[in-house]
């Protein structure tokens, strides 16, 4: 028989052998269902494998996690990151059959690199069973339930190296935010397997200076949050209902924070409770401080701390968590700093620019590239030794990278307010006081009006606006140097010392140190500024302190009427040089809103309760020169 005809022979049985396997699938009709079961995203032509996987803890409770790789990839490190914020979200960016393009952008180069990328829902929220605990306790006196995001990342961790044949058995833990709160926990008791972590502007006190409260005044939008994370068993958490006006207005004919919360009905979720009734620094806040679980226990896990030099959110986390690891670091090789010139979380996305100032390149992708990769590649994949730097932080003032073998690295030299509104750094010959009246039904608002948190141009920028909107106020005193002949360096926290007084028996007292702009700005200067902004007033570091907690930060008290108190509170960290030509500017004033809640500037004991009667106007004083030398050290590099 001719070879041709077998062919054709053994072709015809296959498709009839076939036959009875098609049959099987029932013809259409009109009134077949039309919804299937499942459809598969990851069609056969993509360049990755993802699995989705509900990984067990101790408890049993079972947790959300999205896995994804490079198809062929084997012996590699894993990559984690634990989030509340829709893990199976990050490995559905696109819906495209390119790795690169599914995930975050700041995952690329890991995924290219042949990491296995892992996101985990936390407990309680999105896809992960179990109940949601805001900023969850450490097992201890706050917590007897012997979990925690400590124990949750232990398990985790043990789970992936155990049942990914494709692992070289390392991980790491990346995250940024709440991520970087969770990125913190799993250093706590670590698994084995965990050899490097990078938190990146993490929740770490939030009643001292992250989130929630700072020092002791409270941010209005954590009812935002709180109500969206409380929610957010589904995709997409609630939203307060009040519409897209200005806040200022909004939060003023409200009243009270606690009002506010009131009339929106937010006051019976759980975390708003925490928050309203727990307004100082008691054992409720300070036994949440992840500063103080990391200082009572040792450092065994590489760290790399990140935050942003105008984090609007968290710009207190990191440097605290720094401060409580660094003294472990013996040979000054475990723990890292890096500042650079972001906004929250902005070392995971474009670092070109920040609202008005432009950077010599991205910075953040330079970052990420040349020291973040390195330090992770080192630590899980055997690669040569980048030599971290023990402190990286970006010069704002003139565009630059500064590696430093610790931090602060400036002395704190004092800037003096002095009469006629100056600011010297020679000592008054002169003591003096400067009054100006505080009416808290006219408060100073935080950003140029109308405000809108919700906003993320304008909230992801408010820390780096033209402070000239405020200046002219008269409920805002301004003290500026002569232009400065040298070159100023400015390199760690800036340290606010203010003797004050009040005609109220309560007061808040906001600092402002600006970067002052020459009036006649040719160009694009030294700050960056687009378009050129003839004097442009640039705040280096903005904060909050709430008077009644000048003695101490767990037991408020009345303040004395007309007598003179020292308030001594932090600024945020910065490295930047203020260039010759330049001034600088310090600003005091007594609210920052509504983004801070209004203080009623009469003592009530508990502030969310505040009564319309409460609200009172106050003359306030600063002091300067004499025994009352009002100034704001700043660290100066010489």
């Amino acid at each position: 028989m001719p070879r041709f005809p077998l062919l054709a022979a053994t072709a015809l049985t296959a498709a009839l052998l076939a036959q009875p396997l098609c049959a099987q699938t029932a013809p259409v009709t009109p009134m077949t269902p039309d919804v299937v079961d499942k459809y598969d995203e990851v069609r056969p032509e993509a360049d990755f494998i993802r699995r989705e996987i509900m990984v067990p803890m101790r408890d049993g409770t079972k947790l959300y996690t999205a896995i994804v790789m490079k198809k062929g990839t084997k012996n590699a490190p894993i990559l984690l990151s634990r989030t509340p914020y829709n893990a199976h979200g990050d490995v559905t960016r696109t819906k495209s059959q390119r790795l690169r393009e599914i995930v975050p952008a700041m995952d690329v180069e890991f995924v290219e690199d042949g990491y296995i990328r892992v996101y985990q829902d936390i407990r309680g929220l999105h896809r992960s069973e179990g109940q949601l605990v805001m900023n969850r306790p450490i097992v201890g006196p706050l917590n007897n339930t012997g979990i925690d995001e400590s124990t949750d990342a232990y398990d985790t961790i043990d789970w992936l190296v155990k049942n990914l044949p494709e692992s070289n058995g390392k991980v790491g833990i990346i995250g940024s935010s709440y991520l970087g709160f969770t990125s913190l926990a799993a250093i706590i008791n670590p698994h084995p397997a965990l050899k490097a972590a990078v938190p990146q502007s993490p929740m770490v006190d939030g009643w001292m200076g992250d989130d929630w409260f700072h020092y002791g005044a409270f941010r209005q939008n954590s009812f935002d949050y709180a109500l969206g994370q409380s929610t957010g068993k589904a995709d997409a958490g609630a939203d307060i209902p009040r519409g897209a006006g200005d806040d200022y207005t909004a939060y003023l004919e409200a009243g009270s924070a606690g009002d506010f919360a009131r009339k929106w009905g937010v006051d019976q979720v759980p975390f708003v409770r925490k928050l309203m009734e727990n307004p100082a620094y008691t054992d409720f806040w300070s036994g949440q401080a992840v500063d103080k679980w990391l200082a009572e226990r040792p450092l065994t896990v590489p760290t790399m701390l990140v935050v942003g030099q105008w984090d609007q959110e968290d710009s207190y986390g990191a440097p605290a968590a720094y401060r409580a690891l660094e003294p472990k670091d013996k040979d000054n090789t475990m723990v890292s700093l890096v500042i650079g010139p972001w906004r929250h979380s902005g070392v995971n996305h474009y670092g070109y620019d920040l609202g008005p100032l432009t950077f010599a390149g991205d910075t953040a992708r330079e970052f990420r590239v040349k020291w973040l990769k390195p330090f992770f590649d080192h630590h899980l994949k055997g690669a040569a030794d980048p030599h971290t730097p023990p402190v990286l932080t970006y010069d704002t003032g003139a565009q630059r990278w500064d590696v430093s073998p610790k931090w602060p690295m400036g002395k704190l030299t004092p800037l003096y307010l002095g009469e006629n509104f100056t600011a010297s750094f020679s000592a008054p010959k002169q003591a003096g006081h400067d009054d100006y009246v505080s009416d808290p039904a006219h408060p100073v608002p935080y950003a140029p009006r109308p405000t809108n948190m919700g906003n993320r141009a304008q909230w992801t920028t408010w820390l780096v606006t033209d402070q000239r909107f405020a200046e002219g106020r008269p409920d805002v005193l301004t003290y500026q140097t002569a232009p400065l002949d040298k070159p100023v360096h400015i390199m760690g926290a800036p340290s606010v010392d203010l003797f004050a007084a009040t005609s109220g028996t309560d007061s808040d007292w906001v600092v402002k140190l600006i970067d002052v702009a020459p009036n006649d700005t040719p160009e694009n200067g030294s700050q960056g500024s687009k378009p050129a902004n003839p004097g442009f007033q640039l705040p280096l570091g903005i904060e909050i302190f709430r008077g009644r907690y000048v003695h101490s930060f767990a037991k408020p008290e009345a303040l004395k009427p007309g007598k003179v108190e020292e308030f001594r509170f932090d600024l945020p960290n910065i490295d930047h040089v203020v260039l010759p030509g330049h001034r600088i500017m310090v600003q005091v004033q007594s609210s920052l809103f509504p983004l801070y809640d209004r203080n009623p500037q009469s003592f009530v004991p508990n502030i969310f309760n505040a009564k319309p009667a409460d609200y009172k106007v106050a003359t306030q004083s600063i002091q300067r020169g004499g025994g009352k030398p009002s100034a704001v050290l700043i660290p100066i590099v010489e």
